[in-house]
């Protein structure tokens, strides 16, 4: 019986990153596998000759319905890049019970805990005090204190509620806050299993000492927080945007910031990596992280944990239970920036 054909196109994600040996033994045992380790995606004419036996597609590959018609033994498209990216023909999939997988949860975890981190350095001011000492023109106990607050107990609002907020719940709940969440895709009562109360995003904005942004990017959701929302936010607060730079008007935030209305920290920018000129380097109250809340050896392993985990799951005619599935009904809104390495 012919063993399978496996796929992998990696990029942007380099082959030894995301499988280490044991992954990379246990894809072996599976089939036999077409392995592109180059710069850049897998050649077109590489990739066209592999398809009419392509069981399973590892990797961003463009796949538009003429490949798909080709690919007659395809099951499942996972992408390692972790998002839906909008190169698929999605319905043609759907239409065929070919599963396209994303294991984005593979960077909850450490972003979460991120996020916690810049959290309390926020409401603390530990950046911004030890920014003043290295001036030389820092403020001493109490008076350093100014305009700092606790995070015990403090009104937490989300902004989005995906993999990256439900494994930030458990972390702030031993400071006993109150969370809330606005997320237009999840109903108040799946929130409600998590002990979020589900709010409109004005109360979200206008309520909350702690806003964290961890929307993803959508047709409906690009730029959907400018001016008028950070006009809404309470003077004094703190705001961490941990997802996607697209789902704010980035320089209407930076503005916000720079008015003192909130303290922000970003880790992620509208140009990666962000030119050395870029307005954010300067903004005071703005603390930075170079994209590097989720970037753990142990995160791009969990990519390939999940990968093969499912592959295994496909290949004996079993349903995929680590990674996301793309859905139907809001597959086609996401506008994820596709990770791009030269």
């Amino acid at each position: 019986m012919a063993r399978p054909l496996i796929v992998i196109d990696p990029q942007p994600r380099g082959l030894t990153e995301i499988f280490d040996e044991d992954l990379r033994r246990r894809l072996r045992e599976m089939g036999d596998l077409v392995v592109h380790e180059g710069p850049g995606r897998m050649p077109a004419e590489t990739f066209e000759t592999v398809l009419p036996e392509m069981v399973l597609l590892i990797g961003q590959s463009d796949m538009p319905k003429a490949r798909l018609d080709r690919a007659a033994k395809l099951r499942a498209i996972i992408n390692v890049e972790t998002n839906f990216l909008q190169n698929v023909d999605y319905e043609t999939c759907f239409a065929r019970g070919i599963h396209v997988l994303a294991p984005s949860s593979a960077f909850a975890k450490p972003v979460a805990e991120m996020t916690l981190g810049l959290a309390i350095d926020l409401c603390r001011g530990i950046t911004t005090a030890d920014r003043a000492m290295r001036r030389g023109d820092e403020k001493w106990l109490l008076e350093g204190a100014e305009g700092c607050f606790s995070l015990y107990g403090a009104r937490v609002g989300l902004v989005g509620f995906g993999d990256l907020a439900r494994a930030f719940v458990p972390l702030v709940r031993p400071f006993g806050c109150p969370v809330k969440a606005y997320d237009p895709w999840v109903s108040a009562h799946f929130m409600d299993g998590f002990g979020v109360e589900a709010a409109p995003l004005d109360a979200i904005l206008s309520g909350s000492q702690v806003i964290v942004v961890f929307a993803a990017v959508t047709s409906e959701s690009q730029g959907f927080l400018g001016k008028r929302e950070f006009d809404l936010v309470t003077p004094g607060s703190v705001m961490l945007l941990m997802s996607r730079a697209g789902v704010v008007d980035f320089p209407e935030f930076l503005r916000a910031i720079e008015s003192g209305r909130f303290r922000a920290a970003t880790d992620v920018f509208p140009v990666e990596p962000a030119p050395p000129g870029d307005p954010a380097r300067k903004v005071e109250g703005l603390v930075l992280s170079p994209h590097r809340a989720g970037a753990m050896t142990d995160s791009l392993l969990e990519i390939g944990r999940q990968t093969v985990a499912d592959a295994e799951l496909i290949l004996r005619g079993l349903p995929p239970l680590s990674c996301r599935r793309a859905q139907r009904e809001t597959v086609a809104l996401s506008r994820s920036k596709p990770i791009e390495k030269s």
